[in-house]
């Protein structure tokens, strides 16, 4: 038996989570460059998602890789993680999903699935995502909710991991949100951190003028 947890409305067994990074895009609207490997203060965001998953406890954690394998996976091969290749990443980020959720080795009681270009979520907010699973109730996935819009991540729970992989229902969590609403759990806040990641040049010159931050690519070593 688990050691149990007081948090917010009661006990709780503790959980055990795993959690699928998904960093396989192309990039195509940011000039097909690979978006995780922009940094933060000198940091790789892939590198920043997965010191926060560590500090928030998750207790495995799967980096899903496509397009650009060959220079994410030196960035994260210091971290204790798996690291799968999506063979078909065009197919779209459905695909990459699956694809982690079937190299998650352990017995899990919930999965968070995290993208690999959000340059804010920290530690305290996956928490905070975790202890509103932990207060869904009988739904399925829990969705951050930042004044009405949906955010990320978003966190499920095994019987659903096992659904997708079954084949019984499709494997992008938003296609599934949309199928099943009564099946969410709506993790409302105003934490704006769940709304930001990175898609585009617009976006990037956005996250500077409200944050004062700058997210930089990687400088290009000089050749000998």
């Amino acid at each position: 038996m688990g050691c149990l947890l007081k948090g917010g409305g009661g006990l709780y067994q503790r959980l055990v989570v795993g959690a699928v990074l998904l960093a396989a895009g192309a990039g195509s609207r940011l000039g097909h460059r690979p978006k995780c490997l922009l940094e933060l203060g000198g940091v790789p965001l892939i590198r920043r998602q997965l010191i926060a998953l560590s500090g928030a406890g998750v207790d495995e954690v799967v980096v899903v890789l496509g397009h650009h394998a060959e220079a994410i996976e030196p960035v994260v091969r210091d971290f204790p993680v798996t690291v799968v290749h999506n063979p078909v990443p065009e197919a779209g980020q459905a695909s990459s999903v699956r694809a982690g959720l079937a190299a998650l080795a352990g017995k899990l009681d919930a999965v968070i699935v995290a993208l690999a270009d959000q340059p804010l979520v920290n530690a305290q907010d996956i928490t905070a995502l975790i202890g509103a699973y932990k207060r869904r109730g009988d739904k399925a996935m829990v969705v951050p909710a930042v004044h009405g819009e949906p955010g990320n991540p978003v966190m499920l729970d095994a019987a659903l991991r096992d659904e997708w992989l079954a084949g019984e229902a499709d494997a992008g969590c938003r296609r599934w949100r949309l199928d099943h609403p009564e099946r969410v759990h709506w993790f409302d806040t105003d934490n704006p951190r769940y709304r930001i990641d990175i898609d585009t040049p617009e976006d990037l010159q956005r996250f500077a003028e409200r944050t004062g931050h700058v997210l930089r690519w990687p400088a290009v070593p000089e050749r000998a």
